[in-house]
């Protein structure tokens, strides 16, 4: 029996829907980098916590700003150490940017409009309007939030910190475990045999699933035989995600579905109408989310940005989505067939949009242009040709 193709959006649909509950866990505001943030923080704090001075200057009284104003310096306010007691008429305190405005005061003058004898300060001829004063909570107040869900930046923490907030709740990190398969494969600096090839996709899909905010376990090569496998999967036990590579597809070789089944995988689905990446297969296995990639580099890496990423970014708290940019043809381009296809471009600024050329060779073993792609130029199922000037949908890798 043959099975369908479904496709990428049904897929990705699929994959999302075996997606678990993000877990939330408490962790330190130094630890919280890169986290996504699962409820809304709640500042503990008015920020500015009192009326600040913006700006190196002179403390004053409204009644008091007048050109040529004579007035007695009666102290100084730094930050970290304010004036005490309350600003008189006719008086002034020395104040420097972030200083507590002394009760009393209502405006800043600037040091640079102001001559100084002794005690004593003389007000110039000009005078600003501003009155350079941070009102108390002009950032936030006590009660605001910073909301979420959202993956902290840096800024964010900034943000946290000044709200007074030591420790965050966060989505936990999912933990994903990589399982390369093929007796055609070799590590990195090992020395392959005349028919073998060195292991590239793990390194990559490594690399991505962590900068998703997930941990990642690198399994040992699993080889064609169901007892590696089952070894392999095995290994692999404990992980929320799992990621096979390679042995997916229907070759007498191809033994990674039928292991699975064997160890009780329910399958979701299992070939998509898109290249490249035909032959990929999720489901649940156990406690996991399985998906199971193609060998081809170039589809692996591609799948993952398609699926993989969603599906971490589901069970972070986020929004599963693959997001998309507008762009206009640079080149004129022949009818799709009926998978949808996602071709490594380039990109160059134009006139509003950018404009994308799709490269001459969209072979799925051809790595290296891969690397020299910024975008992938998404060609719908049956979509129709294309002229030069179109405007066109495409992801940035």
């Amino acid at each position: 029996m043959i099975t369908p193709m479904i496709s990428v959006a049904e897929a990705l649909a699929r994959v999302l829907a075996l997606a678990p509950q993000a877990v939330p866990e408490q962790v330190a505001l130094r630890a919280a980098a890169g986290r996504v943030l699962l409820y809304p923080a709640l500042a503990q704090r008015d920020q500015p916590p009192f009326a600040a001075s913006a700006m190196d200057g002179y403390a004053i009284r409204e009644a008091d700003h007048v050109p040529g104003a004579v007035l007695a310096v009666a102290g100084e306010a730094g930050a970290g150490h304010g004036f005490a007691g309350s600003l008189a008429p006719g008086t002034a305190v020395r104040i420097f940017t972030g200083a507590p405005v002394p009760a009393g005061a209502e405006r800043v003058v600037l040091q640079e409009d102001v001559s100084r004898d002794g005690g004593r300060i003389t007000l110039g001829d000009k005078l600003e309007a501003q009155t350079h004063i941070r009102p108390q909570g002009a950032d936030f107040r006590a009660g605001d939030a910073l909301e979420a869900p959202r993956r902290l930046r840096p800024v964010e923490l900034a943000l946290l910190a000044s709200m007074n907030l030591p420790e965050v709740s966060v989505a936990r990190r999912p933990e994903v475990a990589i399982l390369a398969t093929g007796d055609e494969l070799v590590m990195p600096g090992e020395d392959p045999g005349p028919d073998q090839i060195i292991a590239s996709n793990s390194f990559a899909l490594a690399a991505m699933a962590e900068a998703a905010g997930a941990r990642v376990r690198m399994l040992p090569i699993a080889r064609d035989s169901e007892a590696s496998l089952q070894q392999g999967f095995a290994l692999a036990e404990g992980a929320d995600v799992i990621v096979t590579i390679g042995g997916a597809s229907v070759g007498d070789h191809d033994l990674v579905g039928k292991v699975a089944a064997d160890l009780g995988m329910e399958r979701a689905f299992w070939k998509i109408a898109m290249r490249p990446g035909k032959p990929l297969m999720a489901g649940r296995l156990g406690g996991a989310v399985m998906l199971g990639l193609p060998g081809n580099p170039v589809s692996s890496i591609v799948c993952a940005h398609l699926f993989l990423l969603p599906l971490l970014a589901a069970m972070q708290g986020l929004p599963g989505v693959v997001a998309t940019r507008r762009a206009v043809l640079a080149e004129d381009l022949p009818a799709n067939g009926p998978r949808a296809h996602y071709m490594r471009s380039r990109l160059e600024a134009g006139d509003g949009l950018p404009r994308i050329t799709p490269f001459a060779s969209q072979d799925s073993s051809r790595l290296r242009l891969l690397t020299e792609a910024v975008a992938l130029l998404v060609r719908p199922a049956e979509d129709g040709p294309r002229k030069a000037g179109d405007v066109a949908q495409y992801i940035t890798l």
